[in-house]
């Protein structure tokens, strides 16, 4: 596999099969860098301005991410076309196929007919935990199986071919920093980005190894706005603290992660222009049985936001074109 240079941006078991499925589906080479590419081709207006370009931002959440195809459905019937899209590991697999061409309806469909087999690689679970830790293994999964998922939707075009902008957001095991994909194997970076800790082996790039993006951006945000975003739609569908019960052991190892990332989210939340927040709760993280619940979710948030979302779209593009903006 090829390397990839980094462009760093520094500001951020359940013992259950299905519970690695679901992470590794929606948390979660030739080459995978992060030089920039030209913005897509767009529309002008009737005075030759350029309408605003519109990101998306899309956080992780293990399951709850479907609840990002509802959000894309509900945007599409409104109209709203979205430019440039910037995934964190459930994120990013939505995103990845979002900025490959197909809609939300084609995502949907997708996503409920796949199986497991297509995106899970290992020995099972309970062996490969087992296994990890009497041998200091570096996680039960090794991702290939969704790297090739990912690469076989978008038809084995790497980034800066797709359609949409679109970039990946993995964090550098070696150092801390935040990752960026921008170029080089679609399904590489999706893997990278949804390499969660553990159960997951981290990919290694050019000598370097990176894991989930969401321990250094669970939502996107900055990334979105670096890619040249006039207007940055958020898509948080992380846990609330206050959702959760402390039960067990499990449940405190949730907590713990639930306030990490709460605290990095809001400094994310400072780059995006509007924040969407489907109700997951009740959805299971580490269930896929509920993918309907969660995109009938993101559907209901977009609506809940979406007379609040025109009127700052139509104000930001009348802006532009009484003053010229670039």
């Amino acid at each position: 596999m090829a390397a990839s240079s980094s462009q760093p941006n520094s500001p951020t078991s359940v013992t259950m099969k299905k519970y690695l499925f679901a992470i590794l589906l929606f948390l979660g080479t030739t080459s995978c860098t992060s030089t920039s590419e030209a913005p897509p081709t767009t529309q002008l207006t009737a005075d030759n301005r350029p309408p605003a370009k519109i990101a998306l931002a899309l956080g992780g959440g293990a399951a709850r991410g479907f609840a990002h195809i509802g959000v894309i459905k509900a945007l599409e019937a409104q109209g709203i076309s979205i430019d440039i899209v910037a995934g964190t590991s459930a994120g990013s697999v939505v995103g990845a196929l979002y900025a490959s061409g197909l809609n939300g309806f084609q995502i949907q469909e997708l996503s409920m007919t796949m199986e497991e087999n297509q995106v899970l690689d290992g020995s099972g679970l309970y062996r490969c935990i087992l296994e990890t830790v009497i041998t200091d293994k570096r996680g039960c999964v090794m991702g290939q199986a969704l790297q090739d998922f990912i690469n076989g939707n978008v038809r084995y075009r790497t980034i800066e071919k797709l359609p949409k902008t679109f970039a990946a957001v993995a964090t550098n095991l070696n150092n801390g920093e935040m990752m960026v994909f921008r170029n080089g194997n679609t399904g590489m970076a999706v893997r990278a980005s949804s390499s969660v800790p553990v159960f997951f082996q981290p990919v290694t790039i050019n000598g370097q190894d990176y894991v989930d993006g969401g321990l250094v951006a669970p939502v996107p945000s900055s990334v979105a706005r670096s890619l040249g975003a006039d207007f940055v739609i958020a898509v948080d569908i992380s846990d609330r603290p206050q959702d959760r019960n402390t039960t067990g052991i499990s449940d405190i190892l949730w907590q713990t992660f639930s306030i990490f990332g709460q605290t990095i989210n809001r400094h994310e939340r400072t780059n995006a222009d509007i924040v969407i927040r489907p109700v997951t709760f009740g959805i299971p993280s580490a269930d896929a049985s509920g993918r309907n619940k969660a995109v009938l979710e993101g559907e209901k948030a977009v609506a809940a936001i979406l007379s609040e979302l025109k009127a700052m779209l139509e104000k930001l593009n009348m802006e532009k074109h009484v003053t010229g903006m670039p």
